[in-house]
């Protein structure tokens, strides 16, 4: 699956003790409301939240569901991977500019606990691990609060939860509103999300509700490509604009799939996932040279789209990229 990045802000509503190898939070006492728990889902499971203070976001997803509900202050710092675009390219970059950049690694316990963080917002296998040891369940025991996106809750374990993505990116929204107290703020901003998404379809070309075009995704790989499934952003993106995924038929997130399935699927259009080290350009001109793609009607008719990493990754930016691919499908000429 693609790498990733994050976000933060200030404000010490709990104080961090270490213990050997344990570690509890506190709650500040003087912090008006921070005591006051309100129980919102992680993925499946019924947690009971105080107000964060100090937390910790992972990627650009996370940051951009936090600050586009106005909650910098909560927001001590993030984590960015290098793959993540840089922040001065964001909507809320003046946002970034008031929180600190933690690191430009992947998200692990120890930074967390240093931070002295009550609320840590990432994704599952998607900042929390198993592998690198740092989830939902370890935090829990150190006594710091956790919010995992509903994107990647489909197989989380024990608490699994299925939405399609868009649905799970107003979740989210929803969710973060009522721990912080902000749901006015947050039925605003997905309301807005929504009807934009809806303009979006109603401007569909009418010959595409009927007939979708399809469309794959290139993420990365020249043995096998890495692509987009049913459950990430990408796939509601394609349908609202009138085409169809041609892996919607994959139960997964970002997976691996074989040339053979592309060139069968004859995809008329190509949307390049555009992250890390290698620029779209490059991901074009292989596609251009190979011989497992260089024939697919995409492919000869120069039918590629760029869709920037923040707009394919869980987070109020997806509907900055459908609405941008819902203008080129209209424009394409087929």
């Amino acid at each position: 699956m693609p790498r990733t990045r994050t976000t933060i802000g200030s404000a010490l509503a709990a104080s961090l003790l270490l213990a050997g190898c344990g570690a509890e939070v506190n709650p500040d006492p003087r912090s008006a409301g921070a005591s006051e728990k309100v129980t919102v889902k992680r993925c499946g499971e019924p947690v009971a939240y105080r107000t964060p203070q100090r937390a910790v976001v992972y990627e650009g997803g996370s940051a951009d569901k936090m600050f586009s509900l106005g909650l910098t202050k909560h927001v001590h710092g993030y984590v960015m991977p290098p793959a993540n675009p840089p922040v001065s390219e964001s909507p809320w970059a003046s946002e970034y500019a008031k929180v600190k950049m933690l690191s430009d690694d992947l998200l692990n316990k120890e930074l967390v606990v240093e931070a002295k963080s009550d609320f840590v917002v990432a994704g599952w296998n998607s900042g929390f691990s198993d592998q690198r040891g740092i989830t939902p369940q370890i935090l829990d025991k150190l006594g710091i609060q956790s919010f995992m996106h509903t994107e990647s809750c489909f197989n989380y374990p024990k608490y699994p939860q299925k939405v399609t993505p868009f649905k799970a990116l107003y979740s989210d929204l929803d969710r973060l509103g009522k721990i912080f107290k902000v749901e006015k703020k947050a039925h605003d901003v997905v309301s807005g999300l929504k009807k934009r998404v809806a303009a979006a379809e109603s401007k569909a070309p009418t010959s595409l509700k009927r007939d979708p075009l399809p469309v794959f995704l290139y993420d990365s790989g020249t043995d096998q490509p890495f692509t987009a499934g049913s459950q990430v952003p990408p796939n509601d993106i394609i349908k609202a604009a009138g085409g169809r995924n041609i892996f919607d038929g994959l139960d997964e997130r970002w997976t691996q799939v074989n040339w053979e399935a592309v060139a069968e699927a004859e995809p008329e259009v190509i949307i390049i996932f555009d992250y890390g080290d290698m620029p779209a350009k490059k991901k074009i001109d292989f596609l251009k040279k190979s011989p497992h793609t260089k024939d697919l009607p995409a492919v000869k008719k120069n039918n590629f789209f760029v869709l920037d990493y923040n707009e394919g990754i869980s987070g109020p930016r997806n509907i900055d990229g459908l609405e941008k691919f819902a203008k080129y499908v209209r424009d394409l000429k087929r």
